[in-house]
């Protein structure tokens, strides 16, 4: 007797944000290969199809939408869309983010600060909102908040960053509490230290990563293809009874 394939993603309709490259990217064609038909979202729609290409290439089923989260408009329009194509969605990786500041806490810019808590906030809130109220529709779904590390130990000079990730975390619990008895999941993905271009001022700075990799248990850094098996798990039945949990991918960072 065959034991049930408890990753499989056949026939779910599955949304991916910030999925042009690094983490994202990696989760979107981890989702199609296990049979979703993964939409592939970012800001620029040409960054979008080059991925869904390599999934098609692949042999897996994709779609590119265009969306800016930061922008309500662009929120109601894309699940508009996915609503009149498909009329449900299965799987909702809430992976977009913004990191504008490098510096000093106190010398945070208004302009910066608001333009970091639209998107990593706001953003995030209206697409869960949006994403579990179709999913509800259709007997329930997945939803994975990629938060941060940073979320639980601020890091240095990343202090409005640190502050929406910490968001996101607790809307994950409150999404989670709230919308299970629809059937809607909500958990979350804490990435360490990752070589993606949204992290290269930490990556690429060797005294900086030389620091950084002190606290590492594993002393290196992760690739974006490392967090993909674990939204993998949140997205799929094999977490069927899991809702409200922070899943840390970090090396041992949190550990320590």
């Amino acid at each position: 007797m065959s034991a049930p394939d408890l990753f499989d993603l056949s026939g779910k309709i599955a949304l991916v944000t910030g999925a042009s490259r690094g983490i994202g990217a990696e989760i979107a064609r981890l989702l199609a290969a296990h049979g979703a038909h993964t939409i592939v979202s970012s800001r620029k729609q040409a960054d979008c199809q080059r991925v869904v290409d390599e999934i098609a290439a692949a042999g897996g089923s994709a779609e590119a939408l265009a969306c800016h989260i930061g922008e309500m408009e662009q929120i109601e329009a894309l699940f508009a869309g996915i609503t009149q194509t498909h009329g449900r969605l299965d799987v909702l990786v809430n992976n977009a983010a913004t990191n504008p500041y490098f510096g000093p806490i106190t010398e945070t810019d208004p302009a910066i600060f608001q333009k970091t808590v639209d998107v990593n906030i706001r953003g995030y809130f209206y697409m869960s909102s949006h994403g579990a109220k179709l999913m509800a529709k259709n007997g329930g779904g997945a939803i994975v908040n990629v938060a941060s590390v940073n979320g639980v130990v601020p890091g240095f000079q990343q202090g409005i960053y640190s502050i929406t990730k910490a968001a996101v975390i607790s809307m994950t619990k409150a999404f989670a509490v709230e919308c299970a008895a629809a059937g809607v999941r909500c958990n979350a993905l804490l990435p360490g230290l990752t070589d993606t271009k949204f992290a290269s001022v930490l990556v690429n700075t060797p005294a900086i990563l030389k620091q950084a990799l002190a606290h590492v248990p594993m002393r290196r850094v992760a690739q974006p293809s490392e967090m993909a098996g674990a939204v993998l798990y949140l997205a799929s039945p094999a977490s069927s009874y899991t809702t409200g949990a922070v899943l840390n991918v970090d090396g041992g960072y949190l550990s320590v």
